[in-house]
This record gives C-alpha cells, structure tokens and sequence, in this order.
C-alpha cells in the first residue's frame, strides 16, 4: 500500500511539474482562430487585429479562417469539433450565438457541453442604414413612414437568425410596424442590394457599412447600442428616440471543450496585454468599436445576459431556423 501510495504521489507530482511548463511551451506552431462569417465585417477585423498582436507576442503565425454559414453556427461547429489543445479557437459574434441557441431547431453543437470560454474582446455595434431614397432621415421618420405603409418596407440581414435579423424584429416590436425580412449571406451582399436600391433598410456592423454612410451612398438612421458610436458620433443611437431599443454587439473567444486550463489562462493573459495596447484600442475606435478586456466568467455572463434577452425577442416575433 505504502509503496502504491508514493507511485501516486509521483504521478501527481509530476502532473503538477508539468501543467506550468505545458503552458510555458504553448504555443509551439501557429494557432487557428475561426471566424464564423465573410472577410469583412466586424468578427474578421477584430480577429486579423488581435491575430496580428498574438503572433507578434508567440513568435508563431495565427492564421485566420473563415467559415461562415448558417448564422456563425457553422463555424463555431467546426471549432466545437476540433482538437482540444488550445491550437482552434472561434472568434464568437457573441450576441449571435445566444441568438442562435433560441432560433436553431438543431445545432451541431452544446454551446455549454462542447465549448469552453477564454476572453471577451470586443463591442463592435451595428448600425441601421437606408437606401438615401427612402423618405426617413431617422428612426422616428422611419416609423412614420412604416406605419403608413405596412408590410411595403424591407429589412435586409446579414442571415437568418443573426443579430442583424433579430435587431430588426426588436424595432418592429417596439415600433409598432411590419416589415419584410430578406436574409443574405453576410453583410457584404446586403450592402451591394442596399446601395442598388433592392431593399430599403439594413443593420450592419460599423465596420463594412462606414465606408459607404461617408461617401454617402447609403444613409445612417441610428446605432443599434447603448451609446453612440465614435466612428459616427454624430448619429443618435436608436434608444434615444425609442424606448427600450438596445442591441450591443459583444464578441468573445472560445475553444473546444477538453483544452487544458493552464493554456486557457495564457491565451486570456496574452489577449488582455493585446487588448491594452493603444494601438489596438485606436484600431477598434477608427470603426466605431471599442475593446472589452475581461476572462472567462466575464464571457459566461454575457452569453447568459444575451439568451435571456433575446431569446424572449425570439418567442415574440415566432423566429425558426432550420
């Protein structure tokens, strides 16, 4: 017994010596984060942003991979399903995801089974923005304008079940009015229909929809989040003229459940010294967004914040995506 028990001890000794210097080692080749969605948009640059201040703190690449689909869902399956050594991460629109666990009849993946949180990043909003020929210069008027005409007005969306889709059911029930909903594949095609005057109204990220609100090809009407953006300052966020609209766009990294926590708490320790990096904080601010240092539980809460939320807009406006 005596000698079985000091076999164990060394057994954990040795698993105790070896846990720091696992993450000591870590990383060792480069390291994968998945974007769930296009080459542009907000996920994309806060990704490429913090790839960037990573690799340069590692010595090794990170490669960024996007895998867009159903929502972000299919990204964050992948990732969900890949090896668990702190080698994949998924770059999560986190608002998204909360709002994909409500709208998805099946997902390929347990966001609390299969997944484990590592850093919240960053608040990058949305925008809504209106083709310049739609008679509205701001949410008010658009709601005049939509209650005149029900049903006559279209929404575009970045997908079925996103954030971008969900935002405008929250307007139409706080608004009192109906509207159509055209889902796209990204914000990139929604953008080119918007501009070429095949739907009326979109919500975007900041990012790929500023360009275009400067030239003035499309028009800014309100920022969907608690507080107005400093890309636009001039723009009121839509809570400002209707009560109770606020849909802030959190973003969040995740890796697959199994991943050793030493080099979980690596991965967090180098994102938050990226994260205070002016450079960094001025990069996200250039495009409306702002950086939001915090770990693990920090992450948990804001994913449980969100699918309280919305999954009651869900219920309301009857959202199902198969």
């Amino acid at each position: 017994m005596y000698r079985g028990f000091c076999s164990f001890l060394l057994l954990l000794c040795g698993a105790i010596a070896t846990a720091p210097s696992y993450a000591q080692a870590y990383p060792s080749k480069p390291v994968r984060i998945v974007v769930p969605f296009p080459p542009i948009g907000a996920a994309d640059l806060l990704s490429r942003t913090l790839a960037q201040k990573l690799g340069e703190t590692w010595g090794h690449q990170v490669v960024i991979d996007n895998r867009p689909g159903a929502g972000g869902n299919l990204g964050v399956e992948l990732t969900a399903k890949s090896a668990p050594d702190g080698y994949t991460a998924v770059m999560l629109p986190v608002t998204s995801i909360a709002i994909g666990m409500s709208t998805y009849a099946k997902l390929g993946y347990s966001l609390e089974k299969d997944l484990l949180p590592v850093s919240l990043v960053g608040n990058v909003p949305h925008i809504l923005v209106s083709h310049p020929s739609l008679p509205a210069r701001n949410v008010k008027e658009l709601i005049t304008v939509a209650k005149a005409q029900p049903g006559a007005l279209n929404f575009a969306s970045q997908g079925s079940g996103t954030l971008s889709h969900l935002e405008q059911e929250l307007l139409k029930q706080l608004g009192g009015f109906t509207a159509l909903h055209v889902p796209y594949k990204g914000s990139a095609p929604g953008l080119t229909d918007l501009m070429a005057g095949q739907v009326a109204l979109f919500f975007d990220s900041i990012p790929s929809a500023l360009p275009f609100v400067k030239s003035g090809r499309i028009r800014a009407l309100g920022v969907a989040s608690s507080t107005r953006s400093p890309a636009l300052p001039e723009v009121p966020t839509i809570g400002e003229s209707l009560k109770g609209f606020e849909a802030d766009s959190w973003f969040g990294l995740m890796v697959p459940a199994g991943t050793p926590r030493e080099v979980i708490a690596k991965f967090n320790a180098d994102i938050q010294k990226a994260l205070a990096l002016q450079e960094v904080k001025d990069r996200l601010l250039s495009v409306g967004g702002f950086v939001v240092p915090g770990g693990p539980e920090q992450l948990s809460q804001r994913v449980r914040s969100d699918l309280a939320k919305w999954s009651k807009v869900v219920r309301t406006a009857g959202v199902k995506v198969e």
